[in-house]
């Protein structure tokens, strides 16, 4: 009886298991995932470059009797910038004048004389045909005075003038230069993997040092081919807008965006 009462209390003293104890709750991270809109782009340097630009050469030899150019002026289109003397070219154009009359007259005379068939038609035809020379002449010498006429281009700022009143100039002297400024253009260059996503009337981004703006440009023309030394390509684009601190020959900072996602989803990566 001993034995078996301290069975009982052996029993008795031992904790009871509960079959409905739950186990510890484990602690988890977790994070909001959000839709968002990334881009896929690359930065270049670009050059702002006028819409047009050249160099004013005289397209002949001579001594320069006006020059009109007013330094950082705008002109526009025909506007006379420098005359070449062309005296000698007046005088030869006079003679051949005279000398186009005295013809006309011998052809007349002449044409007279062959209807009633006082000279033959060869006879005839060699008067008609110093006029016709004469005539050939006057338009050649015509073409040389026009030439010592020196016109602008199209509208546009001139640059600074190289030369004064009275100085001998050839085909080869600049006179000044002459940039069209109301539109500029941005040229830049991608490397060549990128250039199938270049598209004409894409639209690109950039900036110039000095200016806190962002400016734009579209995409106007792509060069045909891969530079073969620095395996790029070239794109032109025109400038929307003007800003003083646009200036041609600046550096610009151009940003391209070539593709665009609105629906990715931003995963955290810690």
């Amino acid at each position: 009886m001993a034995s078996c009462g301290g069975k009982d209390k052996k029993e008795a003293t031992m904790p009871k298991q509960d079959g409905n104890a739950k186990a510890p709750a484990l602690q988890v991270e977790a994070s909001v995932i959000k839709v968002q809109s990334i881009s896929d782009n690359i930065e270049v340097a670009g050059s702002i470059l006028p819409f047009e630009s050249t160099e004013i050469h005289p397209e002949v030899s001579g001594r320069l009797v006006t020059l009109n150019v007013k330094e950082g002026a705008f002109v526009g289109k025909g506007s006379l910038l420098a005359k070449i003397y062309d005296g000698d070219l007046q005088a030869q154009l006079k003679k051949l004048q005279v000398q186009l009359n005295i013809a006309k007259q011998s052809e007349n005379r002449s044409s007279q004389l062959l209807k009633i068939q006082g000279i033959s038609q060869q006879d005839y035809d060699l008067s008609l045909l110093q006029v016709n020379n004469i005539k050939a002449d006057i338009e050649i010498v015509r073409a040389a005075i026009s030439k010592t006429v020196i016109l602008a281009p199209f509208s546009g700022k001139l640059g600074l003038k190289n030369i004064s009143p009275g100085a001998f100039v050839t085909p080869s002297t600049i006179i000044t230069s002459i940039g069209q400024v109301s539109q500029l253009k941005l040229q830049f260059a991608v490397p060549e993997k990128y250039g199938s996503q270049i598209k004409n009337g894409q639209d690109i981004q950039f900036i110039v040092d000095g200016s806190p703006n962002t400016y734009h440009a579209t995409v106007s023309a792509t060069e045909v081919s891969i530079e073969e030394n620095t395996r790029s390509l070239s794109i032109r684009s025109i400038i929307k807008g003007q800003d003083q601190y646009l200036i041609p020959g600046s550096f610009a900072k151009v940003s391209i965006i070539l593709g665009k996602n609105e629906n990715a989803i931003m995963i955290p990566s810690g």
